[in-house]
């Protein structure tokens, strides 16, 4: 504000002339210099000579509209060669620089400010730049106003050296002493990064007891969510969980949950997590974590730092198993699991992820899921007799009933509640439809496939001769086949579009649970490949699976089952098959279906996998629901995406044999009455040779009735494919073959 007084004053002068004198003895004013002259030209003139050279200087640049501020800390009546400017043009003479501020205070606001002289100008300086709620604040307040230390520690704390090059000697030590006073200790001139520690040290112990200022309680809040500044909490947090850890724990030991819910130390966490571990299946103490658990499941600080476990554990413990015992059918059994019970999967997959590595937090939740798992098998395999899928043809079946562009993802192991997550990252601007596939057993990749791309029901090893087989299957349909890394937002040529992606069922047959942390990643990849296609011009995106798995977690030997079947078999970790029929076995699932030699297949009907030489953790080929049940999501453009106005290219039996270099296409826009809102379009067009894009055109305006004429060279290509999409969604609206007629012209000889 100081600034904004000093240029009035200063204006008031140059209102008449273009020469100012500004007197500062006591040079307190002296940092206002900078600002003045980003709008004068500022001289200046503390000696004879200096005072000779800034009257030379301005008076041989007169006539000039240039303002020169001529500032001095001579006296007034020492003042020589530009005594006369004072004289004759004014002068801004401030001898107390405190007592100016009192004034412009008191004639602004009406208000007397009582501070130091020392105070007053770092307040001052402070004001630069500020309105006069600064100095409204300041009388009210006190100094402790001067330094916005909510905004100012921050900055401070992050890069204290760089911040000590923002201000002056005066102003630093006043800066310095107002932490001093923050932090309850006595000023002592030290190193600017030792009160930053200092500082820090301070807010943690705060937060560490639940007492701590507001001050630095504000300062750790806007930390957290500064992208400028959030690089520097790590290090300060590592280095004082170093020097303190055992402290923290030691502390809130009788009291462990008296801490503040935001705080930043993910070993408390884990101490309670441990707490509730041991009470869990105490249903009188339990209600009691909850309300601690909500707080700390929306604190935007834990989620900050990455502590979002604690909505997996809220999932866990506030699910009620009571339903359960009311199914009386395979269907709401399929009906509960996708409404309520894929929730559990979603929750202890995490857990799994974040605390693998430790089994003393780990084990009582785990052991609390595998209940509800238990729970639910006996009713899941109480009515698994006459089990049926419907999984084979299921691409035939999306492609007979979908005549538009369509996209399909087919994914890998990919399971129910994982697409779940999935579908929570992809926009709500499309229509979404939740639906499942149930998928055939066992559950592996190569017979799963199998029944997705072959109708017949047979089993076929190789991925190529699937895809061979679907497009056999349909002579009259354009279908192309990619790995989903492979799409981009280039349109491709093809009316049905099917992406495969295995890394899901990879990483897990080859990390198994190592694999865990990966699938978040591959979460996300789905959203965003959904999203590219839905823009890229698909109208529907499809995501399907061959099946899903089960996460068995930390086993012991006495989890694992050891079968006791007779002839012939082959142990897998999720199913046994044999030669021949069982009469001891049933306490398993029993399929009769040929497999090479095999004749019957065995699935247990828990979690526990049968004892094998293979790596436990990631499983499938199972019966359980985690392994059957399959997402069959559907994401669909809505009719506000783009226009509706149609449009068609009017001439394709001229395409059809072209002669010449140049070919003509005449793109006629609808005229029907039933569209009477929708009178213009922006379309552009495609050109594909063999599946591959080789030009698009600029986007241009089809109106209500109007027929455009376009015309283009083959460049070289005997044959191109010619689509009409929407410039927005990019959705195929037409598409014509033109091909060149590339019989010779005889130029009329016969």
């Amino acid at each position: 504000m100081i600034d904004l007084w000093l240029k009035e004053d200063l204006e008031n002068i140059f209102s008449k002339n273009i020469v100012a004198v500004f007197i500062d003895e006591h040079t307190d004013a002296e940092f206002l210099l900078e600002i003045l002259n980003k709008t004068f030209n500022v001289h200046r003139a503390n000696s004879e000579i200096e005072e000779l050279h800034v009257k030379y200087l301005i008076e041989k640049q007169q006539p000039s509209a240039t303002k020169h501020v001529i500032y001095t800390n001579l006296a007034k009546g020492d003042l020589k060669y530009t005594r006369e400017y004072c004289e004759v043009n004014g002068c801004l003479d401030i001898r107390h620089l405190e007592n100016y501020i009192k004034g412009k205070v008191h004639k602004a606001l009406n208000l007397n400010i009582n501070l130091p002289k020392d105070e007053l100008i770092t307040a001052a300086k402070m004001s630069v730049g500020k309105d006069l709620t600064y100095w409204m604040d300041l009388s009210h307040k006190g100094a402790s106003e001067i330094f916005d230390l909510e905004k100012e520690l921050l900055p401070f704390i992050h890069d204290p050296v760089l911040f000590t090059k923002k201000y002056d000697d005066q102003l630093l030590t006043t800066f310095y002493q107002k932490i001093n006073e923050l932090l309850g200790q006595e000023y002592i001139v030290k190193p600017a990064q030792t009160l930053a520690n200092e500082i820090v040290t301070k807010m943690f112990d705060g937060l560490a007891c639940d007492d701590c200022d507001p001050v630095l309680e504000a300062v750790y809040v806007h930390w957290l969510n500064s992208k400028e500044h959030n690089g520097s909490f790590v290090k300060y947090l590592t280095n004082y969980l170093s020097q303190n850890a055992t402290a923290i724990t030691l502390n809130n030991n009788q009291d462990i949950w008296t801490i503040n819910v935001n705080h930043p130390f993910k070993l408390i966490d884990v101490q309670w997590l441990k707490a509730i571990g041991k009470n869990i299946n105490n249903k009188a103490i339990l209600p009691n974590y909850l309300a601690k658990i909500s707080q700390r499941n929306q604190s935007k600080q834990a989620q900050s730092l990455d502590i979002t476990f604690w909505a997996d554990i809220k999932v866990l413990l506030e699910f009620d198993d009571k339903d359960i015992s009311y199914l009386s059918t395979r269907e709401e059994c399929i009906d509960f699991y996708t409404k309520h019970f894929f929730k559990l999967d979603t929750a202890i997959r995490n857990l799994y992820t974040e605390f693998l590595n430790n089994p003393e937090v780990l084990a009582p939740y785990q052991d609390y899921y595998k209940h509800f798992v238990d729970v639910f098998f006996d009713k899941w395999f109480k009515y698994i007799e006459g089990y049926q899928e419907n999984q084979t043809g299921i691409l035939q079946r999306i492609i007979d009933e979908n005549s538009q562009k369509i996209a399909i993802i087919v994914g890998d192991g990919v399971a129910y509640e994982l697409a779940c997550e999935v579908s929570k990252k992809v926009s709500d601007n499309y229509k979404f439809t939740n639906d499942i596939i149930m998928a055939d057993l066992p559950s592996l990749t190569v017979n799963n496939m199998s029944r997705i791309y072959m109708a017949n029901g047979m089993v076929d090893k190789v991925q190529n001769k699937r895809e061979t087989y679907l497009t056999k299957q349909n002579p009259n349909s354009d279908i192309d086949y990619v790995r989903l890394d492979e799409v981009n937002a280039e349109a491709r040529s093809g009316q049905y579009l099917i992406c495969t992606y295995k890394d899901i069922d990879d990483m897990g047959d080859k990390l198994n649970n190592k694999a865990l942390k990966y699938f978040p990643e591959s979460v996300e990849f789905f959203a965003q490949q959904i999203t590219t296609l839905l823009k890229s011009g698909y109208q529907k995106v499809f995501l399907i699976t061959d099946h899903g798995f089960v996460l068995t977690g930390m086993l012991t030997e006495a989890d694992k089952i050891t079968p006791t079947l007779d002839g012939q078999r082959y142990v897998a970790e999720r199913y046994i098959r044999t030669v021949d029929k069982q009469q001891t076995a049933t306490s398993f699932v029993e399929i009769k279906k040929q497999y090479e030699e095999f004749n019957y297949h065995y699935f247990s009907k828990t979690m526990n996998p049968f004892k094998t030489p293979s790596v436990y953790g990631f499983a499938h080929g199972g019966a359980a629901p985690q392994e059957l049940i399959t997402p069959y999501f559907c994401w669909e453009q809505t009719s506000e995406s783009g226009g509706s106005l149609g449009a068609n290219f009017d001439n394709k039996p001229d395409l059809k044999i072209v002669s010449g270099e140049l070919y003509l296409l005449k793109i006629k826009a609808d005229d029907s009455e039933d569209n009477i809102f929708e009178l213009e379009r922006k379309v552009y067009l495609v050109n594909f040779f063999e599946k591959k894009q080789i030009s698009k055109s600029d986007v241009f305006t089809l109106k209500k009735g109007e027929v455009i004429a376009k015309e283009y060279t083959f460049d070289g290509y005997s044959e191109i494919e010619v689509q009409l999409l929407d410039a927005l969604t990019k959705e195929q609206l037409d598409k014509a073959i033109v091909k060149k007629n590339n019989d010779r012209d005889l130029g009329g000889l016969f």
